[in-house]
């Protein structure tokens, strides 16, 4: 008799045990957040996401670099994705309005602006957009304006100048880091690129800013994917990104955040 309470104690408590060991992990259950940015949010993006890990243990991160036209797409497809930044309204407008971006997530982070780009011994000696015109320029380098924001700015940088159907041999890329490494491995005379992204490179220089009328427009907005079965921790992710600790990372990357 003694023994049968001996063992029951000892199978309640068991159970107990377990039953605490379980509630205990709930809270240290690993998740990861698949986060879909636009290229040009690399560099500044992983520095910020090493900052969110070391404050979210249980957190890790996948990210997902290409133009936000490409990264519209796969998420039209059912890409895995949480959070995405876009370079533009454009493509978060679509999938907004296609139900893909969970309602009342959506946010405008930061703000950039387009720069004209050459190799940094521009024997060229172009210093202006409409320098582009001239007969000694062979090659340009532009984002493909149907799916690369930073292409879709540069082609009405152009058209904002009257020189769009006068520039020749335009080579048109899948990205703006693209276009970025056609420049600084001379491939090509001259590139559009965004300000942050030219200021990475040791092996380009910015020669000619966008007009106001362009770069005035340039926003990326952030939200949660609609379909995210994390739609709580991308919703605690987007609200890092409007930290001061990651503003300030943005900010040493020279974008303009709009969180201040």
């Amino acid at each position: 008799m003694k023994f049968q309470r001996f063992l029951a104690t000892a199978v309640a408590m068991l159970l107990v045990g377990t039953l605490v060991f379980s509630l205990g992990g709930c809270g240290t259950e690993t998740v990861t957040l698949n986060i879909s940015a636009a290229a040009s949010m690399t560099d500044a993006l992983d520095e910020i996401n090493e900052l969110y890990k070391a404050e979210h243990s249980n957190v890790s991160i996948l990210t997902n670099y290409t133009s936000s036209g490409n990264l519209q797409t796969q998420i039209e497809n059912g890409a895995p994705a949480d959070v995405f930044i876009s370079a533009a309204p454009k493509q978060m407008n679509t999938l907004e309005e296609k139900g893909l971006i969970l309602k009342n997530t959506r946010r405008d982070l930061l703000t950039n602006k387009v720069v004209l780009i050459t190799p940094k011994e521009n024997e060229l000696s172009l210093d202006d957009f409409m320098d582009l015109t001239g007969s000694g320029v062979k090659k340009v380098a532009l984002g493909d304006p149907e799916f690369v924001p930073v292409g879709a700015y540069g082609k009405q940088c152009l058209e904002e100048l009257g020189i769009w159907d006068e520039v020749q041999d335009l080579i048109l890329c899948s990205d703006v880091r693209q276009v970025l490494s056609y420049v600084e491995n001379g491939n090509v005379d001259a590139g559009i690129v965004y300000s942050t992204d030219a200021a990475i490179s040791q092996s380009v220089k910015v020669v000619a800013d966008g007009p106001d009328a362009i770069n005035s427009t340039i926003v990326y907005p952030v939200a949660v994917v609609e379909y995210s079965k994390l739609q709580a921790e991308a919703k605690e992710y987007i609200d890092f990104l409007f930290s001061s600790k990651a503003q300030e990372v943005l900010e040493k990357y020279g974008f303009s955040p709009l969180g201040k």
